[in-house]
């Protein structure tokens, strides 16, 4: 789904490799870019602060709903804080230990403003798009999270 030029959403189901989407940022006339990577890491901590071993992460997601939320927050980012492009990219499926489950990317003229825009699109993916996630720890327990 994209609703502009400067706005790019994907939902997908194979790995994300930055290599991929880089490409897409670029632009002649900005000096700064910005990527996040949220990637499956193995130790959790539980809310009692107990360590628990991921074995991987399977997201779901209701990818009409997700697909325009993303698409907003994306949009409203651009203006907020005068981005150039903003790419958000989020694997379904299962995503082992080490890969990428998310890649946001944006530029803008200055580096102030791409900074400022990566942790405020996550916080808002994380508590405001469809997308479910169920951990599988090592002793074979489960888990759905949504925030």
């Amino acid at each position: 789904m994209e609703s502009s030029l400067a706005v790019l959403v994907r939902l997908v189901h194979a790995p994300i490799q930055l290599a991929q989407w880089s490409d897409q940022l670029g632009d002649p006339d900005i000096g700064a870019q910005g990527w996040f990577a949220g990637v499956t890491r193995r130790k959790t901590k539980d809310d009692a602060g107990v360590v628990r071993v991921t074995h991987t992460l399977h997201y779901e997601a209701h990818p009409t709903m997700a697909l325009s939320e993303l698409d907003r927050i994306a949009t409203e980012a651009t203006k907020r804080f005068r981005l150039t492009k903003v790419i958000v990219i989020h694997r379904l499926g299962e995503v082992p230990i080490g890969q990428v489950s998310v890649l946001v990317g944006c530029c803008s003229g200055h580096r102030p403003e791409t900074f400022a825009a990566l942790p405020w699109i996550m916080d808002r993916l994380k508590s405001n798009v469809p997308i479910w996630k169920r951990e599988t720890y090592q002793d074979q327990s489960t888990e759905w999270i949504h925030p």
